[in-house]
């Protein structure tokens, strides 16, 4: 019989939840707390936040919760990007394989699935509106949390195993940062986001039925240091989201205090083929706040038997669309590590560190590079050419060549395996490229010199 522990949780988000149901299935005391209410409540906190873009990853693990099919039916698959450019549209496909897609899903409903899940998973309690405010892993003792109730009540939380999965601002790694030798970055872009919104068409008699534009693509619009994006919903609507500098050209300080006509105006100019799908987008743009993009990293991901997981070890960009997946990911590690390690939570600490920090420093780089991608090279036909020349190659020699975006994507490849991969296609392909050249040149010279001697 597998070692039973007593572990606590700290934040019932995607990964909280997740990890939370999967341990009471190993067998594991589980208590799950969470700062907001019972997300299955119908007055919970509903919040606004970018779509998630589940990929192979994260469906692997979902299928391991067990909520994969339910997250599918509620899930809009989108094969490629559609690129908005002087009123054109432009697709481009991730992969050149045709079923190959990345799935648009609320992540309110996914959490709520994974809060369900977590419920129904036995040894689980769950505590909702109580918020963890410090972490204590000194030796002499079992490590704790401290929360606090919704009524001002503090409770000290000891277990054999705390884990935090209390995101970005986590009060566990705050508490770890308070520690010798625990090294700690926060690195914000210059650029910002609001989310704003595509209802529902009116009518479902249009072209895409009760969708505005196209259903099944990541749509971008971009404008050269700064982009819109459209991720579809299941009702027909599609969350948009601008990624703005906060000051500058183009920027969100651009329209700082403008009435709503200016505001119209300049969306019509920069924006002038989504404007017409809009007409919340006043109220949308008066309503929602601008948020910071911010990418965490730190080392190491634990502090005695207290344990980082999550956005809590790894906050990334979401341009990738790689967050919620690379949660998932160490969700598995975790669990697999505990599973492998059942009576040495030292080692199985050490295990899933070790398995996992790496790539999230490599996903972490790889999503801000998504981020210039998107905004400024995504109008680009030369990129949109090199990126169907990759996928080319990926079908021609696949034992030489796999495009970057589908071992990202589509692959359970390490990310750090991926990008070392894709930095070694990249330096052979260059390397052949510079031996090539002076033989092409040759080539030409010669053709040329007989071509001469002929016409004389």
């Amino acid at each position: 019989m597998p070692e039973s522990h007593d572990i606590v949780i700290a934040g019932a988000g995607l990964a909280g939840a997740m990890l939370a149901a999967e341990l009471g299935k190993a067998g594991h005391r589980v208590r799950l707390f969470e700062r907001r209410r019972d997300p299955r409540r119908a007055d919970a906190e509903s919040g606004r936040s970018i779509n998630l873009a589940i990929s192979v990853r994260g469906l692997h693990a979902l299928q391991i919760a067990g909520v994969e099919a339910e997250v599918l039916a509620e899930a809009i698959k989108m094969p490629g990007r559609m690129v908005h450019l002087h009123g054109q549209e432009i697709f481009s496909a991730y992969s050149r394989d045709p079923k190959r897609a990345i799935n648009s899903v609320s992540r309110s409903g996914l959490n709520r699935l994974l809060v369900e899940a977590a419920a129904a998973s036995p040894g689980v309690e769950i505590i909702f509106e109580a918020r963890c405010v410090d972490a204590d892993f000194t030796d002499d003792h079992r490590p704790a949390a401290i929360f606090e109730h919704a009524d001002g009540r503090q409770e000290r939380i000891e277990a054999d195993l705390v884990i935090g999965t209390d995101g970005a601002f986590s009060a566990v790694r705050a508490a770890m940062q308070r520690t010798s030798r625990f090294d700690f970055s926060q690195t914000y872009l210059a650029a910002g986001y609001k989310e704003l919104t595509i209802p529902p068409a009116d009518h479902e008699d249009g072209p895409h039925g009760r969708f505005r534009i196209e259903p099944n693509a990541l749509h971008v619009w971009p404008h050269g240091g700064s982009m819109m994006i459209a991720l579809p919903n299941i009702d027909g609507s599609f969350t948009c989201t601008l990624f703005w500098p906060f000051d500058g050209d183009h920027s969100f300080a651009t329209l700082k205090n403008a009435d709503d006509a200016t505001v119209r105006a300049f969306f019509e100019r920069h924006y002038g083929d989504a404007v017409p799908h809009m007409p919340t987008l006043l109220e949308d743009w008066n309503q929602n706040p601008t948020s910071p993009l911010v990418t965490i990293r730190c080392r190491p991901w634990h502090r005695g038997r207290a344990v980082l997981l999550g956005d809590a070890a790894h906050a990334i960009v979401p341009f990738y669309g790689q967050g919620a997946n690379a949660s998932f990911e160490d969700v598995e590690g975790l669990v697999s590590a505990l599973a492998a390690h059942p009576s040495d939570l030292d080692a199985a600490i050490g295990a899933y560190e070790a398995s996992r920090i790496d790539n999230a420093n490599a996903i972490a780089d790889l999503a801000l590079d998504q981020f210039i991608d998107m905004r400024d090279r995504s109008g680009s036909r030369t990129q949109r050419l090199a990126k169907k020349g990759s996928q080319f190659l990926g079908a021609v020699v696949p034992f030489w060549w796999t495009p970057l975006y589908d071992m990202v994507s589509f692959t359970r490849i390490p990310y750090a395996t991926a990008l070392a991969k894709s930095r070694r296609q990249a330096q052979t392909l260059k390397t052949m490229a510079s031996f090539l050249l002076p033989i092409l040149v040759i080539l030409v010279l010669f053709l040329f010199t007989l071509l001469v001697q002929t016409s004389i």
